[in-house]
């Protein structure tokens, strides 16, 4: 019997349904089972993936304001201010406040669930990759910021006996189209990335290496390199990499923030994470 690998993969702003990762899913499943079949009859099993669809939280009182303020007011450009309520709106709702219960924790909470049913699917002491694209990159980032340094703060983990939920098998990051850099700028020393792989992990895997790539299109006016934010950035992120996504219509221009999770220049070096990783704790 051989170990699994857990994946979570996060969406970024916008009004996102919950299958936002059927394609991706596939794409990486198809790849991982290529490149391991040689060893193993049917890989697919022992790769356990969980969409983390935070957007409900917010998207209900999205929907209101544009009802309220949009529609019953009769304004021009309904559909780019739509859209417009529904990216600034994540990135405006998702802020910290001097609160309980505000939306930060509400996103975070949605995140420890699925983190919990990806524990149980895949087992408590699965190696964890997280997928994130766009504001769910600072998302993740904050999550397991808060786990790491913020131990006695965080109300998000569900059960406190899996290593996996507590974020200690966190292994391998990848971040797409991120906003960071952006974030960083609320902050007037941003310069405590988490750290990839968990310093929790070699109790579990020894000698089992992560990383950290983040890719960016120049295009993409939403997404960033990270290395350069600070120099503690440049030692975390294993790679910023440039890639080219999305497709005649897209790959030119800004339109291409939303082509990441279905570009092979994306996928492929995840899958090589993937596999590097599988077969490392499998030992084959």
């Amino acid at each position: 019997m051989f170990k699994s690998l857990a994946v979570a993969i996060i969406h970024g702003m916008g009004n996102q349904i919950p299958g936002f990762a059927e394609e991706m899913i596939t794409l990486i499943h198809k790849r991982f089972v290529k490149q391991l079949k040689h060893l193993v009859d049917d890989p697919s099993p022992y790769l356990i993936i969980q969409p983390i669809h935070w957007g409900g939280v917010l998207s209900e009182r999205e929907e209101k304001l544009f009802q309220k303020t949009v529609l019953d007011n009769h304004l021009d450009y309904q559909q780019l201010r739509k859209f417009i309520i529904h990216y600034l709106g994540d990135s405006i709702a998702y802020q910290p406040v001097e609160t309980v219960n505000h939306n930060y924790e509400r996103v975070h909470e949605e995140i420890g669930k699925n983190l919990n049913v990806l524990s149980k699917r895949s087992g408590d002491h699965t190696p964890l990759c997280v997928i994130s694209h766009s504001l769910g990159s600072v998302i993740a980032s904050n999550y397991f910021y808060d786990l790491q340094f913020k131990q006695n703060d965080v109300t998000s983990v569900v059960s406190e006996s899996s290593p996996l939920e507590k974020g200690e098998t966190l292994t391998l990051f990848y971040t797409l189209g991120t906003a960071l850099p952006l974030w960083s700028l609320r902050y007037h020393n941003f310069d405590r990335p988490i750290n990839i792989p968990s310093t929790k992990l070699r109790d579990f895997y020894p000698g089992l290496e992560g990383e950290w790539i983040n890719f960016y299109d120049k295009d993409d006016i939403l997404g960033y390199p990270l290395r350069d934010v600070s120099e503690n950035y440049k030692n975390s992120v294993t790679e910023d990499r440039e890639v080219n996504i999305g497709n005649l219509l897209t790959s030119w221009n800004p339109l291409c923030h939303s082509s990441y999770f279905i570009d092979m220049d994306v996928i492929n070096p995840i899958v090589d994470g993937l596999v590097r990783t599988w077969r490392h704790i499998n030992d084959v």
